[in-house]
């Protein structure tokens, strides 16, 4: 792992690396789009340098990870290896703690709908 301070790496390189994103292709239109801020500023450059100590905002999957970049890697290594190159200082979701509720059909009358018996199995099974 590289961790000189005077270095930089591509952030699209980065985000592979890190297994944020599947492929380096995804990650580069990924930036491409606006969809990653460093240091607060925009960015739309995939070729952008990012430097140790530099603080990732990134709008993914419906939520915003923040993440701090510690270290760059030199490859892209398994799960374990990947979580060492960051910090993740996304604060914790406030409903994720809470129980979740049955839903309930609108009348006792009827059989449920397409998209309520959706809601039942998931919250039977527990994923989604």
């Amino acid at each position: 792992m590289v961790d000189n301070a005077s270095e930089k790496l591509r952030i699209d390189k980065w985000l592979w690396y890190a297994r944020i994103l599947k492929t380096r292709s995804l990650a580069s239109k990924f930036v491409q789009s606006g969809n990653v801020r460093v240091n607060s500023d925009k960015v739309t450059s995939a070729a952008h340098g990012l430097k140790v100590d530099d603080v990732l905002t990134i709008a993914i999957n419906r939520r915003v990870r923040i993440l701090k970049v510690l270290v760059f890697g030199t490859r892209r290594g398994p799960a374990s290896e990947a979580a060492l190159l960051y910090e993740d200082l996304t604060p914790e979701d406030e409903n994720k703690g809470k129980k979740a509720r049955i839903p309930t059909t609108p009348s006792p009358n009827r059989r449920p709908d397409k998209r309520e018996r959706r809601k039942i199995d998931e919250f039977k099974t527990g994923f989604r």
